[in-house]
């Protein structure tokens, strides 16, 4: 934009230049008359220059506001999925993304340019991908002035956000901006749900079902495979989402009414604290006592986090261990994030549980790991 004002600005004073240096060589072959009259040409081509620069000024800076086309809904939802009742504006130029699995949606959407503000998490992972210094934010707790300030057109928000019970975004619903809740997702298909809406809250409604529809055939073909895993063959997989140490002992994981437990179901194998809802805390006793055949982990701060595994001390007769069967996913950003990329993980994950039978699984949305 800057880029484009600056051009306008340097053809405006080439302009005028040319024009002056016109008038400044007439002058020497005219009279004093007729140096007046070039003189008076050159003032009003002055003045023209200058109203040109204004104006291109006062365009530029109209575009900056709406950067880009707006985008017509001819209808949206009238709820979000928290069900409180919203109003999304006909005409969306300007969205909030305020967690990484909505941005990289939004992203993949093709709507990178919309976004003018987001959680710090989504830039952190997905920055390069967003409009340069594009504001941040907490997602625990927004600057709600800063964001009333950008004037956007709709909120993206997160579960997240309302662990403290109270709602950080009151004042900016005050101030009349659409704020669409997007509670945290607990099963798969629950993701597809807010896939399908942030589509019908950005008239990205058939890429979105596009989306769902690749999400669904392939979790059909890892059904279709998984059935043939008989029940003697199932196996025992315990999902981690951090390394047991002496100073953090408590093993965090997945229960049965997390999309993660569910994936680990779909995939033919027992989900090791599928009994217990929520997301378990265990002790390295508790872990040890269930033997898994396969561990999970996304520790992606435990340095070398398999081979710290392997060490534990007292888990050598664990099979996982004994067996050399524990994986540190590649894809842990996208386990993690309730998009369509929880997809690309549970392929990752079904090579490592059952490597015959998902040997040649494809990946639909084939990512590269951040």
């Amino acid at each position: 934009m800057k880029k484009k004002l600056l051009s306008v600005m340097m053809a405006t004073t080439l302009s005028f230049t040319m024009l002056v240096g016109c008038a400044s060589s007439d002058s020497k072959k005219e009279d004093e008359a007729v140096s007046e009259n070039s003189d008076d040409a050159a003032s009003k081509a002055s003045d023209e220059a200058d109203t040109a620069v204004s104006n291109a000024q006062e365009e530029s800076s109209e575009e900056e506001i709406a950067a880009v086309e707006a985008i017509v809904l001819s209808e949206a939802p009238a709820t979000d999925l928290a069900g409180n009742e919203i109003t999304v504006p006909t005409e969306i130029d300007a969205i909030v993304s305020m967690s990484p699995s909505s941005t990289r949606l939004l992203i993949d959407l093709g709507l990178s340019d919309y976004i003018v503000a987001c959680d710090t998490y989504s830039y952190e992972y997905y920055g390069d991908d967003l409009v340069a210094d594009v504001p941040q934010y907490d997602m625990m707790a927004p600057d709600q002035e800063s964001i009333v300030a950008l004037n956007p057109d709709i909120i993206f928000t997160t579960g997240m956000s309302y662990a403290t019970g109270s709602d950080v975004y009151a004042s900016v619903r005050e101030a009349g901006i659409c704020v669409a809740d997007i509670p945290s997702a607990s099963s798969l298909e629950e993701i597809g749900e807010s896939i399908t809406f942030i589509g019908a809250c950005t008239g990205t409604s058939e890429e979105a079902e596009l989306i769902v529809e690749e999400m669904n055939d392939t979790l059909a073909q890892i059904e279709e495979r998984a059935s043939t895993i008989s029940d003697d063959e199932k196996k025992t997989v315990l999902y981690e989402t951090n390394t047991p140490t002496a100073d953090y002992p408590t093993i965090y994981s997945a229960g049965s009414d997390t999309y993660i437990g569910e994936m680990i179901e779909k995939l033919g194998a027992i989900n090791a604290t599928g009994d217990q809802e929520g997301w378990p805390s265990l002790t390295e006793e508790d872990a040890i006592a269930i033997n898994p055949d396969v561990i999970i982990s996304t520790d992606m701060f435990t340095p070398d986090a398999v081979d710290t595994h392997l060490a534990l001390s007292g888990w050598e007769n664990v099979t996982a261990v004994a067996n050399g069967d524990v994986y540190l996913m590649e894809l842990s950003n996208e386990l993690n994030q309730p998009n369509q990329h929880v997809v690309s993980a549970m392929v990752e994950m079904a090579k490592y549980i059952y490597p015959d039978v998902f040997a040649d699984l494809e990946d639909p949305f084939a990512v590269i790991a951040r």
